[in-house]
């Protein structure tokens, strides 16, 4: 649903700190909305200069807007488009620090269904592993798209 300019719907939003090979870590947002509003949440994210993920993220006019210890909103196409997230999505203090470290995230968009079913359910490990050959499966026919935002604490 959009509701001034605000989307609300279903989705899945990850927060993950990826090592890099030189400089400190990197904060990511994966974010996956519902069917009925991902080529609303594609067309602002390419507004923005959002790509398909391959190479190095564009820095865009994305921002995550983070408070409270959780992700507040992803604002998109110069503040015309917030998508918010439907559950509180904690912000760990190393995500916080890897945003900082860099002075800002990449947010990945990946299309409905990513997720593997049943994944809650696995451990740590398992998980891990189901959702990265996922995650690279799609990535590879050309379906994720990424961006460098800012992060407003």
């Amino acid at each position: 649903m959009t509701d001034n300019g605000r989307a609300r719907a279903p989705m899945v939003w990850a927060l993950v700190v990826r090592e890099a090979a030189q400089g400190p870590p990197f904060a990511e947002l994966i974010v996956e909305v519902g069917a009925d509003l991902y080529p609303e949440l594609v067309e602002a994210a390419v507004d923005s200069g959002f790509t398909l993920a391959a190479g190095e993220p564009p820095d865009t006019s994305g921002v995550v807007e983070v408070g409270d210890g959780r992700v507040k909103r992803l604002t998109l196409v110069g503040g015309r488009q917030l998508w918010e997230p439907d559950t509180h999505v904690e912000v760990s203090p190393g995500w916080l620090a890897a945003a900082g470290g860099r002075g800002a995230a990449v947010v990945i968009l990946v299309r409905p269904g990513t997720w593997p079913p049943g994944l809650i359910e696995l451990g740590p490990e398992e998980r891990l592993e189901a959702f990265t050959r996922r995650f690279e499966q799609e990535q590879r026919a050309g379906r994720i798209l990424h961006g460098t935002v800012s992060v407003q604490v």
